[in-house]
């Protein structure tokens, strides 16, 4: 019981107050006997903090400093070191749900501008307050076209990453609803079948796709004529030199906004984004922060719009999501704020320069080359004639994280950030080199 100062004295008040004579006799009126554990616990003697802290150091040396080339919807950014001294703050670290707006101000306030600034990036006019990841942002935004129009069918592209695809087949299994994809054709979502797009809730376009190739929203904007709701997906970072799924006719956006901020954390936590129409508002999952005026007529920002099932009947919920990433979305406010719509966009750049510096090298090689064309980003997909399983593994023998592409024996997925220097990329090159 580690930092709770209770003496013998205190613990004896307290069970007398209870009505037993021992911890153990409490332990007894809480967990039957049968079922409480027998043997004793694994884990060794007790220790001191001092012993406890060198043991963890020293599984900590066993890990290994990687240069890290993964992708698929989770990219090494770099970090400016402001965003954990803002974010590790206890006033925010530690609060809670904003129910109260009167104590509540400061992290309503940065919830607004997040929702505001993920706006300003998909060029539409509402966003909320976040959900729990890009898988979960895409469900839910399908689960908003077909509550929205009534239809029982979504139609997604093939090209959208498979984490995705899995997480939405989860949500819709017992909802009767059906899922049918379009064919990729090199890459890029085909229009050689075509689609009655009054049967479909939504339609799904990535782009930056799983593969990193950039998809064309307009023209399938053009070609659903309204007919079905259009759903973009995509990394924030790329949409700072895109043009915005608004402007391109998308009346949902959704996207992962890991790297805006946050770390990768081995999976999670991470940070959905959601944007749509305003005319859709009223069908949001989760947290929407809105800005009013107090009783001074100061600003003042509040919780609004709450939708869900913990607010209302259930039945009559959009969504039983009912809480947001609020910490990730601390992490990605202070980040867009100090880089800025100019600062965002240069990192894209960056990626990019050096992504096609990294593709063009690695295509030069004897047994590789870059099955679907340079119309990426930071992310592309390396052909190899070597089992891309057996150079994943060689690669952490060297130092170097890689990725098999989902579904691929000989395909790796690389993403280069702007982490990467050119002395790291020459060296994966060197290495691919002796595959």
């Amino acid at each position: 019981m580690k930092y709770i100062q209770n003496t013998d004295s205190d613990i004896q008040k307290m069970l007398d107050s209870i009505g037993v004579s021992s911890f153990e006799d409490l332990l007894k009126l809480i967990v039957p006997e049968k079922l409480r554990l027998k043997d004793k616990l694994n884990i060794g003697e007790p220790k001191s903090e001092l012993d406890l802290i060198i043991d963890t150091d020293n599984i900590k040396r066993k890990n290994k400093a990687l240069t890290c080339y993964d992708g698929g919807g989770v990219y090494d950014h770099y970090i400016p070191s402001v965003v954990d001294f803002i974010s590790s703050r206890s006033e925010f670290y530690t609060s809670y749900t904003p129910y109260q707006a009167e104590v509540s101000q400061g992290t309503l306030q940065y919830l607004y501008e997040f929702q505001s600034m993920i706006s300003a990036l998909s060029g539409l006019e509402v966003s909320n307050a976040s959900l729990y990841d890009g898988g979960s942002a895409l469900a839910e935004a399908c689960s908003m076209s077909v509550n929205i129009s009534n239809k029982d069918k979504i139609l997604l592209s093939s090209t959208i990453n498979p984490s995705y695809i899995e997480v939405l087949k989860t949500y819709f299994s017992h909802r009767g609803v059906s899922i049918e994809f379009i064919s990729h054709d090199s890459g890029i979502s085909s229009k050689n079948k075509k689609f009655n797009f009054d049967d479909y809730a939504c339609v799904v376009i990535q782009s930056p796709n799983y593969y990193g190739l950039i998809e064309n929203w307009k023209d399938w904007s053009s070609e659903i004529d309204g007919r079905a709701i259009l759903i973009a997906v995509s990394d924030p970072v790329s949409l700072s030199l895109l043009e915005s799924p608004g402007e391109c006719g998308a009346d949902i956006y959704c996207g992962e906004g890991q790297s805006l901020g946050n770390y990768m954390n081995f999976g999670g936590p991470f940070l959905g984004l959601l944007s749509s129409r305003i005319k859709y508002v009223r069908r949001m999952p989760g947290r929407i922060v809105g800005k009013t005026d107090d009783l001074n007529g100061k600003d003042g920002y509040v919780l609004t719009l709450q939708a869900r099932e913990q607010h209302i009947r259930r039945d009559r919920a959009n969504s039983n999501i009912c809480t947001n990433q609020s910490l990730m979305a601390l992490r990605a406010s202070v980040y867009m704020s100090l880089l800025g719509r100019k600062g965002l966009s240069e990192i894209a750049k960056i990626c990019f320069n050096k992504s096609q510096y990294a593709a063009k090298a690695i295509s030069s090689l004897s047994g590789f080359k870059i099955p679907y064309g340079y119309n990426f980003i930071k992310e592309f997909v390396v052909e190899s004639k070597a089992s891309s399983v057996k150079i994943v593994e060689n690669a952490l023998n060297e130092g170097i994280s890689l990725s098999s592409l989902t579904g691929s024996n000989n395909k790796l997925l690389i993403a280069i950030t702007e982490k990467r220097t050119k002395e790291d990329i020459d060296s994966l090159v060197c290495f691919l080199e002796k595959q």
